[in-house]
């Protein structure tokens, strides 16, 4: 019987140990939803060249699983975003890593080019933790930070994180596994609508399933347990305005830890700080540039 060349090309981009990266590629693009050449660099490669990635995937879009729009606004023409075709979707989608996941929302680059600033923007502050582990003997990696992830939160409504990232710290012996919540700020909402996210979690710690049929309320404790042994740390990563601006905004997140009581008892149990992008793009995640949203001087992450 003969093959078609869709089922070709998918066999040759089965996981092969003289070339895994084809399929590292696309499991990264079905993950993170978009990246640009230079991120799947730093993801998957970081010691390798930007050559070796532009190469492979234009391979890839020559077989029709993956295509590109253009970024806007670049200062560099040749710029642009790579995201999984239908085809590649269909390909990805029974990986062990991807299980459970929700069906791929791009479609086509139209609807690429509505998903881009966001997206790249949180690919974008995944990148700072993955380099900070690297350096300092953590583990975090490409698959370590999953974006739009959602959560109920009662009353028929859900909680959709930015990402959901995991990282060990490791020293020596000691491992220390932390889970945080991202929220990725790009300045294009109003500052009460970003503080109103604290909201959204606390309700979300807050927030017990009732089982079906049941007519009186049975404690089954929270439902975030279905997922985290603890509550995971909550993380504001603001960028697209000036400094004075996202200091305001930080300033009107803490607000809302000390004027709303459900957000209040959520500080009291759940580490919460907010930080900008670029601080730790050049200082990393590990440096003291996060603030606590319930006060006091800036410090790393791993410190809130």
């Amino acid at each position: 019987m003969t093959r078609s060349t869709s089922d070709v090309a998918a066999a040759e981009l089965a996981p092969s140990p003289r070339e895994p990266l084809r399929l590292q590629v696309l499991t990264a693009l079905a993950l993170h939803r978009m990246a640009t050449t230079g991120q799947l660099r730093q993801m998957l490669r970081p010691d390798g060249t930007r050559q070796l990635l532009s190469r492979l995937l234009n391979k890839l879009r020559a077989a029709g699983f993956v295509d590109l729009t253009p970024l806007r606004d670049s200062d560099r023409s040749r710029t642009h975003a790579w995201y999984l075709t239908p085809e590649g979707s269909r390909l990805t989608r029974d990986l062990p890593i991807l299980r459970g996941r929700p069906p791929y929302p791009i479609t086509s680059t139209t609807a690429a080019s509505l998903k881009t600033p966001h997206t790249l923007t949180v690919t974008r502050s995944h990148l700072p933790f993955a380099a900070d582990a690297r350096r300092l003997g953590h583990e975090h990696g490409p698959w370590d930070w999953t974006p739009e992830v959602s959560h109920p939160i009662g009353e028929g409504e859900r909680l959709v994180a930015d990402a959901v990232m995991h990282y060990t710290v490791v020293a020596g012996d000691h491992r220390r596994k932390l889970r945080a919540f991202v929220e990725v700020d790009r300045s294009t909402m109003s500052s009460e609508r970003l503080a109103v996210k604290l909201i959204e979690y606390a309700r979300l710690f807050q927030y017990e399933a009732q089982p079906v049929g049941r007519r009186r309320p049975v404690s089954t404790g929270p439902a975030w347990l279905r997922w985290y042994p603890v509550f995971p740390r909550l993380l504001f990563v603001l960028t697209g305005a000036s400094r004075a601006r996202l200091g305001d905004r930080i300033s009107d997140l803490q607000a809302m830890v000390t004027q709303h009581p459900l957000v209040a008892a959520l500080a009291r149990e759940v580490q919460l700080g907010a930080v900008v992008l670029e601080d730790i793009e050049e200082h990393g995640p590990s440096g003291s540039v996060w603030v606590p949203l319930t006060g006091g001087e800036p410090r790393p992450w791993t410190d809130l």
